[in-house]
């Protein structure tokens, strides 16, 4: 941290946390896992910049969405995402949960994630070296500091929307929906 910056952490020290300890849930699909363990080995140690691995989606507030997403895998990737605390941030790791990447004239392909859960960032590349998960987290902590890191209140405010398009591709959905909305 830079001895100039302390008055920022002073002033904001929550907004500094959040920004500084990104607990990292990772859902990847096919080749979108081959990028992540360099990650966090001594090479490149994630841990450095704050961002750190874990199990459940109710320790997390970093979710990184790494390759295809298929209609079967889409209920896990919401469900993930609701169980996160607030505030949680998304982002979508390499072209397929862009566009689909390769997949991208499957019938069984989700082509835009964004339609379904909120991202605040992506990265794209098939697939992007780590470096370029670097990259994604120095600028989410830019995002962050400016508020604009805000897909988990979209999510809550828009939340009809989301459901929407859930139910449209998965049928209705076994669990209650998370935010009373009356346009629902």
């Amino acid at each position: 941290m830079d001895r100039n910056k302390l008055g920022k952490w002073l002033q904001s020290p929550g907004k500094m946390g959040q920004k500084y300890s990104l607990h990292a849930l990772y859902f990847c699909t096919g080749c979108g896992i081959i990028e992540i363990p360099p990650t966090i080995t001594a090479r490149w140690d994630a841990e450095r910049f704050g961002v750190i691995p874990v199990a459940t989606p109710r320790q997390a507030n970093l979710f990184l969405i790494t390759g295809y997403v298929s209609v079967k895998t889409l209920r896990p990737i919401i469900r993930s995402y609701e169980q996160m605390p607030e505030p949680k941030f998304t982002v979508g790791f390499g072209s397929c949960p862009i566009n689909g990447g390769m997949y991208w004239d499957s019938y069984n392909t989700i082509k835009h994630l964004d339609k379904y859960i909120p991202i605040d960032g992506w990265i794209a590349g098939c697939m992007p070296r780590p470096e370029a998960v670097f990259v994604a987290v120095t600028h989410l902590w830019t995002l962050i500091d400016k508020g604009m890191a805000d897909g988990y209140k979209k999510y809550r405010e828009d939340y009809h929307y989301y459901r929407e398009n859930q139910e449209k591709i998965l049928g209705k959905l076994e669990w209650p929906p998370l935010f009373s909305s009356k346009k629902m």
